[in-house]
C-alpha cells in the first residue's frame, strides 16, 4: 500500500517509520522545506523524534508525493483544515482518509472527522486513528493497540486488516463520536492528574481523578451520539489510563510544571511539541456548557487558566464538591 502522512512531528513521523518497516512504501510529508532538508539528509527526524533511522521505504515530500492509497493526516487539531484544503488543492479529495489527530477544533468545536466531512463532503471513506499510543514507543516497534473508526464501517474493517502487524494492533469500530472525544478529553484529565501528582497528593487522589474524569468523558461523548462500550475501550479507558500516567505523556508533562508554579507560555516553549489539552479544556467546557453537562475537572482547570484560582486551589475545589450519588 501507498501511504502519504501529512505532518512530520512525533506522531506522524513514529506512524512512517512503522508502516515503513512493516512493508508499506509511506511518503512522509511536510510543509517546511527546510525541515524535509534535514530528514533527507539525516534519514532521521531529529527535531521531533531523535534515534529512530527511517528505513529504506520511507520518503520525505514537501511538495505533492505519488498519489497514494491512504492518507493519514496527523497534524496537530489545528493544523487539520489546512492540511484538508491541501488534499483538495492536490486533487486527492476522494483518497481514503484517516485523521490521527486528537481534540476539537478551536472556535467551532467540531471533532476531527467532523472538520474531514465538511471539507471534504464527498469522501466516503473517512476516519479515525486513536487509542493509547506513545511516538516513541511505536517508533520502536513496541507492541501498541489503537482504533480505528469510521461510519463507513466494512471499509474500515478491510483497512484494519491489511495494517495491523505483530506490533500494531488496529480494531475497528463505528462510533466516531465517541472515540473522537475520548482522545480529545483524556488529555485534559492527563493534566489534572499531572497537577494533582506534582502537588504530592497520592496515589489515591490520581484513581480519583481517573475515575472521575471517565465519567467526564463518558457524559459528554453520550450527550454527542456516543456508545457507552466505544468509551470502556482503548479510545475512552485505555488511552486515559496511559495519557495520565506515562511519563511520555506532554499533557501530563504540563500537568506537573503547572504544580511547580510555571507560567504556561514557559511550559508549552520548554515541551517544544504541542499539548493538545490544553486548547482542549477550552473547547470541552464550551461544550459542556452548551449540552448542560456537568464537567467539574474540566470547568476548574478552565478557571486556572483564566487566573481565577491557583494551581494549589484545583485538587481542593475537586475534594470539596458537593457530594453525590456516583
Amino acid at each position: 500500500m501507498q501511504i502519504c502522512i501529512i505532518g512530520a512531528g512525533a506522531w506522524g513521523t513514529a506512524l512512517a517509520i512503522h508502516f515503513a518497516q512493516n512493508g508499506q512504501q509511506v511518503s512522509l510529508w511536510t510543509r517546511e522545506r527546510e525541515h524535509a532538508t534535514a530528514m533527507r539528509a539525516e534519514r532521521s527526524n531529529t527535531g521531533y523524534l531523535k534515534n529512530f533511522p527511517f528505513p529504506a521505504t520511507l520518503s520525505i515530500a514537501d511538495t505533492p508525493p505519488p498519489r497514494p492509497d491512504l492518507v493519514i493526516i496527523a497534524t496537530p487539531t489545528a493544523g487539520l483544515r489546512g492540511s484538508l484544503q491541501t488534499l483538495r488543492q492536490w486533487g486527492w479529495s476522494n483518497i481514503p482518509l484517516l485523521t490521527a489527530c486528537k481534540g476539537f477544533e478551536q472556535g467551532s468545536g467540531l471533532l476531527p472527522h467532523q472538520v474531514a466531512r465538511q471539507e471534504l463532503p464527498d469522501n466516503s471513506r473517512i476516519g479515525i486513528l486513536s487509542g493509547p499510543s506513545f511516538a516513541q514507543e511505536l517508533a520502536q516497534q513496541l507492541p501498541c493497540a489503537v482504533t480505528l473508526a469510521s461510519s463507513n464501517l466494512p471499509w474500515v474493517e478491510s483497512l484494519a486488516a491489511e495494517l495491523s502487524s505483530a506490533v500494531l494492533r488496529l480494531y475497528a469500530n463505528d462510533d466516531m463520536v465517541g472515540v473522537g472525544v475520548g482522545g480529545a478529553v483524556k488529555n485534559v484529565m492527563a493534566i489534572a492528574v499531572g497537577i494533582a501528582d506534582g502537588l504530592q497528593y497520592g496515589l489515591n487522589a490520581r484513581a480519583a481523578l481517573m475515575t472521575r474524569g471517565l465519567a467526564e468523558i463518558n457524559r459528554l461523548a453520550l450527550a454527542l451520539g456516543a456508545k457507552q462500550t466505544t468509551l470502556m475501550g482503548l479510545a475512552g479507558m485505555g488511552d486515559l489510563i496511559l495519557t495520565c500516567t506515562g511519563a511520555l505523556s506532554r499533557n501530563r508533562q504540563v500537568g506537573l510544571k503547572l504544580a511547580e508554579g510555571k507560567p504556561l507560555p514557559t511550559i508549552l516553549a520548554e515541551l517544544g511539541h504541542v499539548a493538545e489539552g490544553v486548547y482542549t479544556i477550552r473547547e470541552a467546557g464550551v461544550q459542556a456548557a452548551k449540552l448542560g453537562i456537568d464537567m467539574p475537572i474540566t470547568r476548574i482547570l478552565n478557571e486556572l487558566l483564566d487566573g481565577k484560582i491557583n494551581v494549589g486551589s484545583v485538587a481542593e475545589r475537586l475534594m470539596l464538591r458537593e457530594i453525590r450519588v456516583e
